[in-house]
């Protein structure tokens, strides 16, 4: 037997450490919730988008001031009329398979988003009568009409740029292993357990991406993530509730972040869609109007988001631009409510309301359940994950529901796809010609004047005959160990992994 002497033994082991990295940095993060199908055409969940922000670059990103940036897209210009968007494209870019991104797979993934019997995404490209490549880094969209808000909807889902050959050979299943073109590729993925992704080693910017390895926990319980955190199982958690913030300020080995977000708290009724639509509260306005008047907004505002989240009654919060400052968030009014419910011929209405399990929702139903009853509403309140939550409002297998949305950068993002007659998350299938004008005529519009007008004649409608009741506006909250650095929160709420490191 040949004998191998201590010194050769050392000699051999630290050639195998140094054949790998000292420590692989791995980052794991706490989602609120699991998310839907991970495929950009389909899905429509917040922590969807999170997950994306990882894994698939879009032509257009956000920056934390919300101004509209290159990635995919290196730079952009419309023709005088608005009509033709031409966007010249990012060289060197490859797809987790290995195939090259081109003007071609622009093209292959908007005609699929546009085509695909279950893509979500038709309402928000509905203005593009057509998209071109014009040479091997140059697209052009030609549209319908012009469209101020095409740019931010390539923002988001809609610009997410997927392979084509991936896309051809999964079609629908596509989100069973999804392929993009972000700084980490699709591993895993085990339902309501995690999502696995790893470094891309080809990505674009691979100088900038000092992770290794990310993995998505959902854990609809904050204060669980925020425990899961403090003792070390977790690195990052998103949307730690407000009854948590101080635990986190004050835990000495943690970063707490927060900012206003840029969506609302809303409830659907279901007004339109399918036969549970046939009730009296999605029947008649006045009852929708009395079970509004009966919340108390601002004593949600501050009771269950310990203020750091701010009433509201429009898809916009009051401090934004485009809030309609004729109608502003009005108090509680219990008696104006039974008013209204006698008006209808209804004594006392009961009321099934969907909702996430999720103990911040359930908080926030339990005090609307009390606050409306005093009104005559009996409301059951119907629980369950927020995926399914989401597939009941499609199918119309609800009568109210709860449905937060996470807000877009353009007005547009906030409202058109929800009230529109044929809106991609229509779920409420309310339908007004006269709304479908003005939010079209303010999608054609770059005067933000006229925008504004359109916007404000919309939302007097809408709250008038509120097929969603909005409730108010919360804020992103974030904590994650000291050991990472280089995150900077967004309005849009998203977890951008560019520049981040865990050095624990």
């Amino acid at each position: 037997m040949k004998r191998i002497t201590m010194p050769l033994v050392a000699s051999v082991v630290a050639g195998v450490v140094l054949a790998f990295p000292a420590f692989a940095a791995e980052l794991k993060i706490g989602l609120q919730d699991d998310p839907d199908v991970l495929d950009p055409a389909q899905s429509r969940t917040f922590v969807g988008r999170i997950v994306y922000t990882a894994m698939c670059d879009k032509l257009v990103d956000v920056s934390p001031d919300l101004k509209l940036v290159p990635q995919l897209a290196t730079e952009w210009t419309w023709s005088d009329d608005g009509k033709q968007l031409t966007m010249k494209l990012r060289e060197g870019v490859k797809f987790h398979d290995g195939t090259d991104f081109n003007a071609d797979a622009v093209v292959a993934t908007i005609e699929r988003n546009l085509t695909l019997p279950e893509s979500r995404r038709k309402s928000e490209l509905a203005s593009v009568e057509k998209i071109e490549a014009t040479g091997p880094l140059e697209v052009k969209f030609t549209l319908k009409s012009a469209d101020a808000t095409l740019v931010a909807q390539l923002s988001d889902r809609a610009g997410m740029i997927v392979s084509p050959t991936a896309a051809k050979e999964l079609g629908a299943d596509f989100g069973s292993k999804p392929v993009c073109a972000g700084p980490f590729k699709f591993v895993e993925r085990v339902q309501n357990d995690k999502i696995v992704l790893e470094k891309f080693a080809d990505y674009w910017d691979k100088d900038n991406i000092f992770l290794d390895k990310v993995t998505y926990l959902p854990i609809p319980d904050s204060t669980v993530r925020l425990a899961n955190l403090q003792s070390g199982d977790l690195d990052f958690v998103e949307r730690l509730a407000p009854s948590d913030a101080g635990t986190a300020k004050a835990d000495a080995n943690l970063t707490y972040a927060d900012v206003v977000n840029l969506g609302y708290m809303s409830m659907y009724i279901n007004v339109g869609n399918g036969p549970r639509a046939d009730n009296p509260l999605g029947k008649d306005k006045r009852l929708r109007q009395a079970f509004s008047l009966a919340i108390d907004r601002e004593a949600i505002a501050k009771v269950a988001f310990e203020g750091t989240a701010v009433a509201g009654n429009q898809p916009f919060p009051p401090s934004s631009p485009w809030f309609n400052k004729s109608l502003p968030v009005l108090g509680r009014d219990v008696e104006k409510a039974k008013a209204l419910m006698k008006e209808a011929g209804v004594d006392r209405l009961p009321v099934e309301l969907g909702a996430s399990n999720s103990p911040i929702v359930m908080q926030v139903m339990q005090m609307i359940q009390a606050m409306v009853s005093e009104a005559g509403f009996d409301v059951s309140l119907k629980t369950t994950e927020f995926a399914t939550l989401l597939d009941e409002q499609t199918a119309g297998n609800y009568q109210a529901a709860r449905t937060d949305w996470s807000g877009r950068v353009d007005p547009d993002g906030n409202i058109h796809q929800f009230v529109t007659c044929k809106g991609g998350i229509n779920d409420t299938k309310y339908c007004n010609p006269e709304v479908d004008k003005l939010l079209d005529e303010a999608r054609q519009s770059t005067d933000e004047a006229v925008r504004k007008q359109k916007y404000d004649a919309a939302t007097a409608i809408l709250n008038d005959e509120l097929p969603i009741i909005y409730f108010g506006h919360q804020s992103w909250i974030w904590a994650f160990k000291k050991s990472v650095t280089g995150f900077v929160p967004s309005p849009d709420g998203m977890i951008r992994l560019v520049g981040v490191k865990n050095a624990g």
